[in-house]
């Protein structure tokens, strides 16, 4: 079984379940995302907080590979949440993610193997998503479209308004040497369209991933992420033009380093779907 950080470099769907739904778990998983997220944050009313705590360790326990989103730092759970995750191998996210120093001192105590997703969500997050992206134990930023749009006073489905929050994150993860970030939910349960227009969107923009929040959405995410056969063609002419070539032109454009990298990330996105279950 791969490690937690080699599931949150290649993930493209993460499926929040509340915590303490456990019933849920199996349902979640079932979905087949690349992650499951049990969540302890939002989802979770403060009078469930121990409860979804526990029902976290239990499935961790049974040896099924998860996330967990922690409360943030400021609130009275998250010291009990780390207390619990820092003794199981998992994927941690973060939310509210602003500070990296605090990123790091927390990496410190996690468990072998384990690491955080930094998940920002607010302006201040936005601001600092190089340094954040940079912090020791991060592998990936996550994108919380709806609680920094609230802070913002616009619509989370406002692509305009959100264009420039993504790309920061984009360019910080680049900077960083990470894999690209994971967009935001799409809350529009009813209607697949707008789910297929947020993935697209995010995708040109440069996301290699997406937060779900129901099992339906998986494979609407992963079709959408998913390379076309006319890239994973235009891919396997370039690696092969680069093998025996070296630098070379292919359809009237040059094939350099950088392209030859692109292509073999399509060809790694279409290896992880042909190894998954």
């Amino acid at each position: 079984m791969s490690s937690a950080a080699e599931r949150a470099r290649d993930a493209r769907t993460w499926l929040f379940v509340p915590g303490d739904t456990p019933d849920r778990f199996a349902k979640a998983e079932a979905a087949s995302p690349d992650v499951m997220v049990i969540d302890l944050e939002d989802a979770v009313a403060e009078p469930r907080k121990h409860d979804a705590r526990s029902a976290a360790a239990e499935w961790l326990d049974a040896g099924h590979p998860a996330a967990v989103r922690v409360n943030p730092p400021d609130t009275e759970w998250h010291a009990d949440d780390i207390s619990m995750v820092r003794r199981r191998e998992c994927i941690v996210m973060v939310p509210k993610s602003e500070d990296a120093a605090s990123i790091e001192q927390l990496t410190t105590l996690l468990a072998p193997g384990s690491c955080v997703v930094a998940l920002i969500e607010t302006a201040k997050g936005v601001s600092r998503a190089e340094s954040l992206a940079m912090a020791s134990g991060v592998e990936r930023l996550a994108f919380g479209s709806f609680d920094l749009a609230a802070q913002l006073g616009v619509a989370a489905s406002d692509a305009t308004a959100m264009a420039y929050p993504r790309t920061a994150l984009v360019l910080a993860s680049a900077v960083a040497g990470l894999a690209p970030p994971v967009d935001g939910v799409c809350g529009q349960l009813a209607d697949d369209a707008p789910l297929r227009e947020e993935t697209a969107l995010a995708a040109r923009l440069g996301f290699a991933g997406k937060l779900c929040i129901h099992p339906r959405q998986v494979p609407i995410v992963t079709e959408s992420l998913s390379p076309a056969q006319h890239e994973l063609r235009w891919a396997r002419a370039v690696v092969d033009a680069e093998r025996h070539d070296g630098v070379a032109v292919l359809d009237g454009q040059m094939v350099d380093k950088p392209v030859v990298e692109r292509a073999r990330r399509i060809l790694r996105l279409s290896r992880t779907e042909q190894e998954a279950p």
